[in-house]
């Protein structure tokens, strides 16, 4: 499993990447993983940032030993194709990425030393509290002299780097650098020839606990006009302790379908108690599926439960 690193990393000096714990056996030249270069580009960040005082990115000249300013723009970038992510408790979710770059006509976007990104955050730019990328690096295909298309993945390991406090907003950063032959590892390269630009909130996406939702219709087969109990429960993942747990006091729809219908019609709406279980009777009339529908919050995502078949005698 990996471990995560932190946008917001503070580097004392010129670029202090010991501190950083980059893998040394890649300092050959060899090839980089995602995490590498997103270290090395908070390296960036930081030297930027204390360089202008300001912010991660200026269109200042380069000081010497900070890395200079890429022209390159990120539009476009989407998450998840605008949809929620939605995580459960262990199992790893990938979603997609896409977005376009326009950069000046002298950047190579095909150079193997260039890389582009997009990561997403939660809370400060500079001292964020949680941020997630992707187990592979971004790849950009040119559509012209000075703009790309470019896609990738954000992996999300609900396991290891969310609690509950994470199913909220996230923004978006886009980053790229360019070693431009350096090698960032060797305590004598010259950043001043590295190229560096980041850019903030490209986007926003939200990331929620996967829901489950039961329902289970009872006694069956039923006499017509007999009282029908219909219990269930609505849980959803619990990041701080990796189980699912009863989700309390939401509104939840119980509908009917008919054995012949395709749909579902509302019969009443009930709340779940304390522990997100739901129990609620009706007066059996005729053949048909019963299910809870449960229409979502901002943390949880709606879900229905699969009908129960009763058969009214």
């Amino acid at each position: 499993m990996r471990k995560r690193v932190t946008l917001g990393v503070v580097v004392s000096g010129a670029l202090a990447l010991s501190a950083l714990a980059v893998p040394a056996a890649q300092a050959d030249g060899g090839s980089y993983t995602p995490e590498d270069i997103s270290k090395i580009a908070q390296a960036a960040r930081d030297a930027s940032a204390a360089a202008d005082g300001k912010s991660a990115f200026s269109a200042a000249a380069a000081e010497p030993g900070v890395p200079y300013a890429l022209d390159l723009k990120f539009s476009g970038v989407k998450v998840n194709n605008g949809k929620a992510i939605v995580a459960g408790t262990s199992a790893i979710v990938s979603v997609p990425v896409s977005y376009k770059v326009t950069h000046a006509a002298d950047i190579d976007i095909t150079d193997p030393e260039l890389f582009v990104n997009v990561e997403i955050y939660r809370g400060d730019f500079t001292d964020p509290t949680n941020n997630l990328y992707g187990d592979e690096l971004h790849t950009c295909t040119a559509t012209s002299s000075t703009t790309a298309n470019c896609k990738g993945k954000i992996d999300v390991y609900p396991d290891i780097e969310l609690s509950n406090a994470d199913a909220t907003s996230w923004k978006g950063v886009g980053w790229a650098i360019d070693f431009n032959g350096q090698d960032p590892l060797d305590p004598n390269a010259d950043w001043s020839q590295i190229g560096y630009v980041d850019q903030d909130k490209v986007t926003t996406t939200k990331l929620q606990r996967l829901s489950k939702l039961t329902a289970n219709a009872s006694p069956e087969p039923v006499k017509k006009g007999k009282t029908i109990t219909v219990t269930g429960k609505l849980s959803r993942a619990n990041w701080d302790t990796g189980t699912y747990t009863g989700y309390s006091t939401q509104p939840v729809k119980l509908q009917f379908r008919k054995k012949s219908a395709s749909t579902y019609t509302t019969v009443k709406t009930i709340k779940t108690n304390s522990k997100g279980e739901l129990k609620t009777t009706v007066k059996a009339s005729q053949d048909g599926y019963y299910r809870y529908s449960f229409a979502g919050t901002s943390t949880t995502p709606a879900v229905n439960a699969t009908g129960d078949f009763i058969d009214v005698k």
